[in-house]
Parts: structure tokens; sequence; C-alpha cells
């Protein structure tokens, strides 16, 4: 048994006994960055940094959003929990908050620290470092839940096994109760962001996943059957999958074989943070396409295992991007009495707002008793540590917003109407009292299968002490409808504010105040999509890429421009091999040779060696076989001599062209050409310009 050696970082015990000394993997200069941080800053300062650095590394290992993927667990202060593989402590932090012990292992000493200093106020933690398997057989058998958070994949690097995966699954299993839980979340190697064109997660390369890593490497991630016959082959009789969306690296919706997503449900799909991606198709559609053929679990970006007694837990919406004071999430549980909807805040400051939820019910069912709109009921529990939770109705039918969907999709005009009118109807019922609710959206109403039954209004979280016209509400309805789905751009908006009574200025107002809503809740944080433009990795549409291609194809090209008295244009321009008695050859020492015929009456002539910054040595040009004087002013070009007769062009767009005036022409002409053409990258090009214009 080694000797034990413990540091403490504030509250919390590094265990370093066995930490070889080194760090076997590093990501770097950024783990040195992130060290700083977290020696420097408080976490409620990292939103900020992550906005200022636009910067993937520092994302992902500071966004508060990771801690989502393990927050749902029903783990509390009386519980053990053990992380294996808690990096920089991404996790480690929510892990802290809920549970009494938490124990961490984690095989990089840099990362350790950084994890340590990031939560030195957490007495409840210790991280062990150094490789599992030197640290595992001390661990104790008594842990509630063990979280595998983007570990599992890696496996066969560390466990040698014929199985590694079985393997590793078996020595975690020793150190959980009998009634413990096993949590595992990894990419689905189908994932249907893989189909669509993002690179595989940890090899950065197309489609890798899907054709089963054919070169290779430890990663390996997992199908649904895939996954759920790993834990039948080690024994597991009780497990449950979760999907998080859109993965579980950022996840804000958790979904489960219980409850599954809804059409229109999946569109936050473009979360390239970390490079550059193709978009094959708009995954939003597909994945509607798949929701209607049930194959969902299939295709489903990430997976959450929980290997276990089952959960109540079925759903889980995260709004922790948004100010503290609003940040919530809502849960759909199955308990002994039915299905429940459940808000819990998710800091001490989001007490106030889920609290004034409840107070805002009764007077909202006040204001609509008798209008055939009725406000989904809902109780105020507190939990033993006195945080207040909103326990709401779970309600049948059909949401408002697929059902004038279902009319768009079918031309129904008479039927939208019909519909949109109801609505209007209903939500204007008590316009005149001092209480409104501003996000009457159709998707927050479930309309049941009886239409003249009241209709029932599921989330009255932004209401309000004041009056709010009605045409106000309904037309920010109409204006979130349109904007999550562009299928929905061919309901006439003019005939709806004709009917609601708003003029543009009108429509301007009400645009300007939902930017102002929008702010209000968010202060001014950006979102996630926001952050992935700042951060610049970009998408490449089918489209892009072959428009990318025929550009990449005739960088190479020589470009031929005739003057014909009306200055060098477009048209009057051929590409060398588009010319019908044209000679080109290249010598076995680089030399482009061009003959090409040129008609009677050009007055100039300009070739365009290339479409790229390049370097050009123009050895000669000659007109029905006379030299033309490379010196002078009858040869011109828009590049810097760098050489006898060579010239650096920093522009995508080289040219050199010489005049035809005073020299004789026939009804067919040839010009030749020989030339050396080296394209470069631009900063070198603008680098040779700059030496070759100051004679260096």
């Amino acid at each position: 048994m080694p000797e034990k050696r413990i540091e403490e970082i504030g509250k919390i015990k590094l265990d370093l006994t066995h930490y070889p000394g080194e760090d076997r993997y590093c990501d770097g200069d950024v783990e040195d960055e992130l060290l700083e941080i977290a020696r420097s800053y408080s976490a409620v300062e990292y939103q900020r940094i992550i906005e200022e650095k636009r910067s993937w590394p520092i994302l992902y290992h500071l966004s508060p959003l990771r801690g989502n993927i393990v927050e749902w667990l029903p783990i509390t202060k009386d519980m053990k929990v053990l992380e294996v593989g808690s990096g920089c402590g991404a996790i480690t932090g929510t892990l802290a908050g809920k549970a009494g012990e938490v124990t961490c292992i984690d095989l990089s000493g840099k990362r350790s620290r950084i994890n340590a200093y990031r939560h030195m106020e957490s007495g409840n933690v210790t991280i062990h470092v150094g490789n599992f398997q030197d640290i595992e057989p001390e661990l104790p058998c008594d842990y509630d839940y063990i979280c595998l958070i983007g570990v599992f994949e890696y496996a066969q690097a560390y466990i040698q096994s014929d199985k590694p995966y079985e393997s590793f699954l078996n020595i975690i299993r020793k150190h959980v109760k009998p009634e413990g839980h096993i949590a595992i979340a990894i990419e689905n190697k189908f994932g249907l962001k893989y189909w669509a064109g993002c690179r595989e997660d940890h090899l950065g390369s197309y489609f890798t996943g899907l054709e089963n890593y054919p070169e290779g490497g430890v990663v390996r991630t997992f199908t649904r059957d895939g996954l759920l016959g790993i834990a039948r082959n080690c024994g597991f009789t009780q497990a449950q999958m979760y999907y998080p969306y859109p993965d579980y690296k950022f996840m804000t919706s958790l979904y489960s074989d219980a409850r599954l997503p809804q059409k229109g449900e999946l569109s936050s799909n473009l979360r390239n943070f970390d490079r550059d991606r193709l978009l094959l198709f708009d995954e939003k559609k597909v994945f509607d396409t798949i929701l209607q053929e049930k194959q969902f679990p299939l295709f489903s970006n990430s997976y959450m295992l929980l290997l276990g007694p089952a959960l109540e837990e079925q759903y889980v919406k995260y709004s922790n991007d948004r100010k503290e004071e609003f940040c919530i999430k809502t849960v759909q549980k199955r308990t002994a009495q039915g299905k429940i909807i459940e808000k819990h805040p998710l800091s001490r400051a989001a007490w106030e707002h889920i609290e004034g939820t409840a107070a805002m019910a009764g007077k909202l069912s006040e204001r609509f008793a008798g209008s055939g709109l009725s406000v989904n009921h809902c109780k105020l529990e507190r939990t033993a540590e006195d945080v207040p939770c909103l326990q709401l109705e779970y309600i049948v039918g059909v949401r408002l917003e697929e059902l004038l969907d279902a009319c768009l999709e079918k031309d129904n005009v008479e039927g939208f109407q019909c519909l949109f009118d109801e609505y209007l109807r209903r939500i204007s019922f008590g316009e005149e009292q001092q209480v409104a609710d501003y996000d009457l959206i159709f998707a927050n109403i479930i309309v049941p299968r009886d239409l003249e039954a009241d209709w029932n209004v599921i989330d009255y979280e932004w209401s309000f002490e004041r009056k709010i016209e009605t045409k106000e509400i309904a037309f920010r309805a109409v204006y979130c409808y349109i904007l999550e789905n562009e299928k929905r751009n061919k309901l006439n908006l003019e005939l709806i504010m004709d009917k609601l009574g708003i003029t543009q200025s009108d429509a301007e107002q009400y645009r300007r105040q939902e930017m102002a809503f929008q702010q209000y809740v968010t202060c001014k944080r950006m979102s996630m999509p926001q952050i992935r433009e700042t951060i610049g990795n970009p998408v490449y549409t089918v489209e892009d890429f072959c428009r990318g291609q025929r550009q990449a194809d005739n960088r190479d090209r020589i470009q031929i421009y005739e003057d014909t008295g009306r200055g060098f244009q477009e048209e009057q321009s051929f590409f060398i091999e588009e010319a019908s008695e044209e000679q080109l050859r290249v010598t076995p020492e680089g030399m482009t040779e061009l003959e090409v015929v040129i008609a009677r009456g050009r007055s100039a002539l300009r070739i365009d060696p290339c479409s790229d910054c390049c370097l050009v040595y123009l050895q000669e040009i000659r007109w029905n076989g006379a030299m033309i004087p490379l010196k002078g002013r009858r040869v011109q070009n828009n590049g810097v001599k760098v050489g006898e007769n060579t010239y650096v062009f920093p522009t995508k767009d080289p040219n050199i062209t010489f005049s035809l005036m005073g020299m004789s022409g026939e009804e067919r002409n040839l010009l030749q050409v020989k030339m050396t053409v080296t394209r470069l990258p631009e900063e070198t090009a603008k680098h040779m310009q700059r030496r070759g214009f100051w004679g260096v």
C-alpha cells in the first residue's frame, strides 16, 4: 500500500497517492489558461469569460449547461456519488451541490487542480489523481450513483480485456449499492447529426462512427441496442434509456421512452462549436420524419443509460440560459398517483420566480373564469430544504400549434381561421383586467378532442399584473409561431394583422417590445447559437460545397480576356480548356507553355494565370512569332516585381495585360506564352510583396 499523499486546495482534498508525477495527456496551453481562470475568477464570471474568449475549450469546460446532464438525477444530501473521469470539473460542481459526498477520479494532475480551484469551497469533494485501475481497489462499495459522463467510450484505452466495455462495467458495478445507479452519458454512433454532416466528436473526421471506425483508435461509441447489449451481457436487468438533446454536452431537454419528442420540438441542431461541419440536409425536418416513423431512439444524438431501479423522471427541460432569477427546470414525472409536471428553481435567486408563478395561477383563473380557457391547476410545495416546487396537472390533448400546423399542411385556410378566431375569443376574455399572460403562444395551449370544451393553458410563467391588449398577445403568438418553423411562412400574415387591427407601425413596436422582453429574460446573455457564431466554425451546405469545388477547380485554370473596345469583361473571356484551338502543355520542369488562337479586332489581351495569390515567372510572350518586350509599358500586371521577370501577386485576381496597338494582325493570330505559376498562401504573398516593394 503506497503512502498517502493528500494536498488541500481550499476545502477540496486532492489525493495524489497514485499520481505518477506527470500527466499522460494534455490539451496544451488552454489548460494553463483554464487553471488561471479557476484561480482568479468565481463561477458567476464564467459566462462573461466564455463570451469574451470565443473559444471552444473555454466554452466546453466552463459552461454551466454542462452540469444539466446530471442535475436532473434525484441525488440528495444523504447520498454518495463517484464521478469517474472528472476532468476540469464541469460536472463536479453540480454533483457537489446535490450529494452529501462526491469522489472524483481523473488521470490528469493539472485538470484535477483546475477542478479543485473552481470548487474549492465544496467541502464534500475528494479528487483522486491517477490511473483508474490503481485507485479502484481502494474505493468503497456503497455509492448511490456512479457517473460516467463522456468516459465509457474510452474503456478499451485503460482496461486490458478482450471485452473492455463489459469488463469496465463489471468493475464499476462492484462499487454501487444494490439499489444504486450507474449513469452513462455517451454519443450515439448513429446520431442524426453525423448523417447530416457533423464530424465524429472524438476523431474529428466525417462518418467515422457510421463506418464503424475503419481507421481504428481507442474510442468506440454505440447505438442504443449496442449499449443495452453490453449492459445485458453484464447481467443488468434494470435499465432505462434517456435521450439528451441536442446532445449530452449542452443538454437543454431530456427525453425518455415514456416521453419522446413531439413533432417540431427538435429545432436546435447547429451545435458545431468545436469544428466546421457539412449540412447535408435540414435536421429539423428529418427529425420530424423520424418522429413520424417512430425511430427517434435509433437516431438520437446522445444517450444517457441509467442502470438500476426505474426513476420517476420521464422528461426534463432546462431554462438555465437566462438571467439567474429566471433559471428553472421543468420535469415530467410518473408517480403512484399518475403523471405530474413540476417546475423547480435552479438557484436561490429563482425561488421568487417560482413562487410568483404560483400566485399568478389564481389571478389568471379568476380572469378567465367562464371564458372557455382553463388555467392549469398548480400547487406550491416545499422540499426538506424549504426550496419551492410548483406542481401542475398533466394535461392530455393536442397543442394548438399542432392543430394549426395540420391546417397549413392541408392548405385548409378556413380551418386555420376558425381555430385562430376561437383562440382570439377565449384569450380576449377579461382583457380590461390588470392581469395578463404575455406568453399565450399556441404551444402553451392544449386543446381537448372536444373543441367546444375548455382549452387548457399549461404554462403561464410570464404573467404580469398589468393590462396587455389582446392584439399584442396574439401578434406575439403568431410572430413566435412563424419564427419557429419556415414551413409556416405560407401563413398570410397581412390577413392576421388586418383581423387584429394591427398597423405596420404597431407591428414594429411589438417586435421592439419582444426584443426588450428577451433581454429582460436573458440579461443580455449570449445564446448558444450566438456563441457558436462568435467561435466561428463554419457550416457548409451541399450548395456551398459544390460552389466552392467549382471555384477551387477554377483557381488553377488560366483565363484569357479579350478587349474588343469595351474594356475587359467576363463575357469576353474564356478558360483555356474551353477555347477551340488552344494548346496547353506543362513541361517536366513546371513551365506552362500556352498557344492560343486570337481573332482579329482585339486591342489588348489579359491573362489571369490563376484565380489565387501566386508567384509568376514570365519567360516570354510572342505574338505571331514575334517576341513582345517584357520591359516597357506594353506589358503590365497588378503584381509586385520580386526578381528578373518574376512577380508576386497578393490577390486572388492576378492579371497580366499587354497592348496589341500598333502590332500587325491577321484574321487568326497566334499568342504564345511561357511562364511558371506557383500558388501561394495569402500571408506568404503579402510578405513577399513587402520585401519586393522595399527592394529587400
